[in-house]
């Protein structure tokens, strides 16, 4: 009875699934295409803080008027960027973190000239990353995520040992990291280590509804293709929220937390609202349509 129930309930996603199935193709598209189109015009395909590109970071604790600070040194350093740390309770700037590719007595220099006294320990901290170390940590860093996408590939194919369902997780999981990153760049954030770290967390958390969703339908057939999809949606969409709900309130509501911190908080976010519609859409209907092909519509 219940299975009559759930599979009348869900007769509408029978006329609709292959709809569904392309609307995340359609926005994967678009997102290749505003990075390929982004690659053009920077020569990369993503934003690097002065930790991989190279360059000062400066952080002067107190409360700095932060725009006026930018206003007064985008002049001599076009590339400078300048953000604020407040406190979450009062609202107050606690410090504020000025970023460019120039040298750090540079940059040193004309910050004191603005603040009019002298930046030492006490009220600052100063770190410098050379081009050439920020480069080549930064190529670490993508042939580490290259490496662990391949290997990822790799366990899926072994693990379901058939090309259409394994191609399926692996496409959502690749969805999943274009549709974040484009949107990154599109904000214009600056990527940290951290930020290239979080990519790699979004290969673990990707493919586990993937992994929920393609086992009970494939290898767990008890009942209809239908209800199995809706069970694994039931609790697939429940890891999904669970996990939004502990990384969306760190992003919004602690703004005093470091930005690397921040940005792993935010790329996670946007990844899971990736995987959320890459999973239940389209890695969905490809499997309800390969299941329905192998005649596992039990």
């Amino acid at each position: 009875m219940e299975e009559n129930n759930i599979n009348n309930e869900k007769n509408w996603y029978d006329r609709y699934y292959k709809l569904l199935l392309a609307i995340p193709l359609l926005i994967t598209i678009i997102a290749l295409v505003y990075l390929f189109s982004f690659y053009s015009r920077t020569g990369d395909f993503i934003l690097r803080d002065s930790s991989l590109a190279g360059g000062t970071t400066i952080t002067i604790q107190g409360d700095i008027n932060s725009e006026t600070l930018e206003n007064s040194l985008k002049e001599q350093f076009p590339d400078i960027s300048i953000r604020k740390i407040s406190d979450i309770r009062t609202g107050r700037v606690s410090a504020v973190i000025a970023e460019s590719s120039a040298e750090s007595e540079k940059l040193k220099s004309a910050i004191e000239k603005f603040l009019e006294y002298e930046l030492n320990e006490k009220n600052s901290s100063i770190e410098f990353t050379g081009a050439t170390l920020g480069s080549g940590f930064y190529r670490q860093l993508i042939t580490a995520l290259i490496i662990s996408f391949i290997l990822m590939s790799i366990v899926i194919f072994f693990m379901f040992r058939s090309f259409i369902p394994s191609i399926a997780v692996i496409f959502a999981a690749f969805a999943e990291i274009i549709m974040a990153l484009s949107i990154v760049d599109w904000l214009g954030i600056k990527l940290s280590a951290a930020g290239i770290s979080a990519f790699l967390m979004l290969i673990g958390y990707s493919v586990d509804t993937n992994i929920l969703l393609t086992t009970r339908v494939i290898k767990h057939r008890e009942g209809k293709i239908n209800s199995r999809i809706y069970r694994s949606f039931k609790t697939g969409i429940l890891m999904s929220f669970t996990a939004l709900a502990a990384v969306l309130p760190a992003f919004f509501f602690f703004s005093e937390l470091p930005d690397s911190f921040r940005q792993i908080f935010l790329i996670l976010a946007l990844g899971l609202g990736a995987d959320i519609i890459n999973t239940w859409m389209t890695n969905a209907g490809i499997i309800k349509l390969y299941a329905e092909r192998k005649g596992m519509n039990y």
